[in-house]
């Protein structure tokens, strides 16, 4: 069956341009350049001239190892799980690794945070993140969960992963624009949102949202990265019923 372009490429079943090579150009050295650009700036600031530019080529260069923008999107989010074939996930159980998956997940995108602005028509099928899906399913070995179950438990985990690492980077992203404009940061990405809520909503007309906002300890920042596990450790929880329900009956 005929691989649409870039998962070809991706999988070795289209030849890489050799037409015309410049010397120092190649599809690895135009990955890397894109990735470069897409962390300082942002994916918005990817394109094939800007490429060109970080490279020094002309843009028309590049046309002879990858074949289009979408096509490069594809090798970057290839280039962004390097390492995958090689991680080993530790634990004693599988919630122990299958936390280390997510957490790894999440500090990929931390580090290439461009990846949560990515277009995600289908799940990804590049190499890399094969190998990434395969480390996770490894987790529910001796579970009895079946392989499909635990692709749906790895697909909600990685929505979750995703969702959370896009707010963060949306809203890092808003404070620097901010900065950069000389302007005032919007008081929602600067200020908790229980501190929004005590400043807008009175405990007669949202008694249940009252009483979450004033909970905890108003001088107390946010701990993003025990928010995130916090939620995870409930999905976690989820996935303990899904097991014990897929075991045969003793």
């Amino acid at each position: 069956m005929p691989l649409p372009p870039g998962l070809d490429l991706l999988w070795g079943r289209r030849e890489r341009g050799k037409r015309g090579p410049r010397p120092g150009l190649s599809g690895d050295a135009i990955v890397a350049a894109a990735v470069r650009v897409a962390d300082a700036e942002g994916l918005e600031a990817v394109s094939m001239a800007r490429v060109a530019k970080e490279l020094g080529f002309t843009t028309m260069s590049l046309y002879r190892h990858v074949a289009s923008k979408e096509e490069l999107l594809q090798l970057m989010w290839d280039a962004s799980a390097i390492g995958a074939e090689t991680l080993v996930l530790e634990g004693r159980d599988w919630r122990e690794k299958l936390r280390m998956w997510a957490v790894v997940q999440r500090e990929m995108m931390d580090r290439h945070p461009w990846v949560a602005q990515m277009p995600m028509a289908a799940p990804p099928l590049a190499p890399n993140s094969m190998h990434f899906v395969e480390r996770g399913l490894a987790a529910f070995d001796g579970t009895g969960l079946p392989a499909a179950e635990g692709m749906r438990v790895l697909g909600l985990i990685s929505s979750y992963t995703l969702s959370d690492a896009r707010m963060a980077n949306d809203a890092a992203r808003a404070a620097k624009k901010a900065m950069e404009a000389g302007e005032p940061p919007d008081p929602a990405i600067t200020f908790s949102y229980e501190a929004l809520l005590r400043e807008l909503i009175d405990e007669k007309t949202f008694p249940r949202l009252y009483l979450m906002a004033w909970s905890g300890d108003p001088g107390q920042e946010k701990d993003e990265h025990a928010e995130f596990l916090l939620a995870l450790e409930i999905i976690l929880d989820g996935v303990q019923v899904l097991i014990d329900r897929s075991r045969p009956a003793r």
